[in-house]
């Protein structure tokens, strides 16, 4: 038996070969490593979150204590809006504080949906709903008080599940999560909700055995979209960025007041 030698050119090309598979196949592992869609769960296709974040947030993953950054504003609300070393959840309630105290009691938070331009009706039970909500979970003892305080340093303790999650359970804001809002939701406008959008976006939020938590987000939502959508009956990403950090709330008192005292004159 006579030994052929495999041709050198032969020997290289099946070499290029083998490396080329093993290319591929490291290449797919890493698509797979970093994709958010499985193909046996429809809701990720459904509900896509965006991939491109880093370039317009730096770590869009880490939790901001004091700012709430959104692709359009990396470095959170500038236009007069202080934190004052406040979460961005203290923040949002900090508006209802009228005298500063830390404290927001239920006159407060009626007089404050009055400012923002809500009825007599609206503001009176909203402000119940909020009061009976929020003030036992943020009372400092496990005895209740008759006036129904809300305190600001304890309000993490008041967030309710079945929410967007752009709030954590210390009250601080995930950019991430703020921005998947709408590219998981916003189908008519990239940067805006419809109120059917909002609708399902919150019934797709909601937890299992969470009815209070179903109920609050539903109405903060529409809330809101009551509150800020526009003369097309969208609700702007930039007021919902501005809810969460209360720069929304400032900024309507501030506009209502202005056109007040301009009717005077």
């Amino acid at each position: 038996m006579i030994y052929s030698p495999v041709p050198i050119e032969i020997e290289i090309e099946a070499t290029r070969s083998l490396m080329a598979e093993e290319e591929a196949i490291m290449a797919e592992q890493e698509e797979e490593a970093m994709t958010s869609v499985a193909k046996a769960a429809p809701v990720t296709a459904q509900r896509p979150v965006r991939a491109d974040l880093e370039e317009y947030i730096p770590k869009p993953y880490l939790a901001r204590a004091l700012v709430a950054p959104d692709v359009n504003h990396p470095e959170g609300t500038k236009d007069g809006h202080q934190h004052r070393q406040r979460s961005v959840l203290q923040q949002h309630v900090a508006f209802f504080d009228e005298n500063g105290d830390g404290v927001i009691y239920p006159w407060e938070t009626y007089r404050g949906l009055r400012r923002l331009g809500f009825n007599i009706i609206v503001s009176f039970i909203v402000a119940i709903g909020i009061t009976l909500g929020l003030s036992y979970p943020t009372m400092p003892t496990w005895i209740p008080s008759p006036l129904f305080p809300i305190y600001i340093d304890r309000i993490h303790r008041a967030k309710h599940g079945s929410d967007s999650a752009t709030i954590d359970t210390e009250g601080r804001f995930m950019p991430v999560n703020f921005e998947s809002v709408f590219s998981k939701n916003a189908r008519s406008r990239p940067d805006k909700l419809t109120l059917r959008e909002i609708w399902t976006m919150t019934n797709g939020n909601r937890l299992p055995y969470d009815p209070f938590g179903w109920i609050a987000s539903k109405g903060e939502w529409i809330l809101l979209y009551i509150l800020a959508k526009d003369d097309e009956g969208y609700l702007p990403r930039e007021a919902i960025r501005g809810c969460f950090d209360g720069s929304l709330f400032e900024f309507i008192a501030d506009q209502r007041k202005k056109k007040a005292h301009g009717k005077q004159h």
